[in-house]
């Protein structure tokens, strides 16, 4: 099968992925490093929302994070402050991307890698994906992100583990997508729960080891139904967490997710496209996997492809690339 958005050679003449290192406050931090990078994607995500609506809701968005007494909300005050326009508080809880995340063996079968790509219509945000590497309360950790966002959609705490968060499914009570979408934000708007890239941010400030990632990607309540890939420092450490509010699926078979469903006993509206023949892609890389991206292929590669990335916590490294609809738009980072 023919690639989708074929790889560049290395002397490609791309845009390097900036790497950062930030305080604690990982969005109002990454703003500081790269704001015009933060107005350039603001201005093509959201180039043809009117501001008036684009204020309404971020509105909402802060009335929704002060009522669920969100824990990064001071920190996302101050991002909207220093964006000085519409559109902070909204970045900052979308959450309408597609993924296909897996866990490999290593070269050697003596680590798990976590293989990654993400899926988000929007334009610029593979043009303007950073590096961010922060130390928390258990330790060193990097994620690949944006210039303010407060939350963690993927990321690699070396000596840990590496974790991502794929979209799940929408629950469907009527049948009907306009009622069920608004159904779901009346849920989201009532439960007051951390949001998933909040859990996850949450994690790697926090979890000392692979067994207290896994704990806490199980126990604490999420507002929205999400799937997380956790990968340890062994080749056998590696799992698929489905979770629903209040609720938790753990597969430890196949270790690969889209944004399906893998537990029998839960239905939802799919998100993305194509979610079986990615995860037949995925699943097929047989044996083990090394340091490049050579695995890369459609259809997990596809036009709405903004990140590719592959981390190994034992080793202690991250190798990314950014692409847009066009094919890749930053050189390959190599990390660590």
């Amino acid at each position: 099968m023919a690639k989708a958005n074929p790889r560049p050679p290395v002397e490609s003449g791309l845009p390097p992925i900036p790497v950062h290192d930030v305080g604690s406050e990982l969005g109002l931090s990454t703003l500081a490093h790269a704001h015009a990078h933060a107005a350039a994607l603001l201005d093509e995500a959201a180039g043809h929302t009117p501001e008036l609506l684009l204020t309404l809701a971020d509105r909402i968005s802060r009335q929704w994070l002060a009522r669920s007494a969100n824990p990064y909300l001071d920190e996302i005050d101050a991002v909207a402050r220093r964006l000085g326009r519409a559109g902070g508080y909204f970045f900052n809880v979308h959450y309408e991307w597609g993924c296909t995340t897996g866990v490999k063996p290593a070269s050697g079968g003596r680590s798990a890698r976590l293989v990654r790509v993400l899926d988000w219509r929007t334009p610029g945000l593979g043009r303007h994906i950073m590096a961010a590497r922060l130390v928390g309360d258990a330790g060193p950790w990097t994620t690949m992100t944006w210039p303010g966002f407060a939350g963690v959609l993927q990321a690699m705490a070396p000596g840990r583990f590496s974790a991502a968060l794929n979209q799940a499914p929408m629950h469907m009570p009527t049948g009907l997508m306009p009622a069920d979408w608004a159904v779901n934000r009346t849920r989201i708007w009532r439960n007051g729960h951390l949001p998933p890239a909040h859990l996850l941010r949450r994690v790697f400030e926090q979890a000392t080891s692979y067994n207290a990632a896994l704990e806490m990607l199980v126990s604490t309540p999420v507002s929205a139904p999400a799937i997380f890939t956790l990968a340890g420092l062994d080749a056998g450490q590696g799992v698929i967490v489905e979770r629903r509010e209040t609720e938790a699926r753990v597969h430890a078979g196949g270790n690969c997710a889209a944004n399906t469903w893998q537990a029998p006993d839960w239905s939802g509206r799919p998100r993305g496209k194509a979610n079986a023949e990615r995860l037949a892609m995925l699943r097929g890389i047989r044996g083990e996997v090394g340091r490049d991206l050579s695995w890369l292929d459609a259809p997990v590669l596809n036009e709405t492809t903004r990140l590719v990335m592959l981390a190994d916590a034992r080793e202690g490294w991250i190798v990314a690339q950014g692409y847009e609809r066009e094919g890749p738009a930053t050189e390959e980072l190599r990390l660590g």
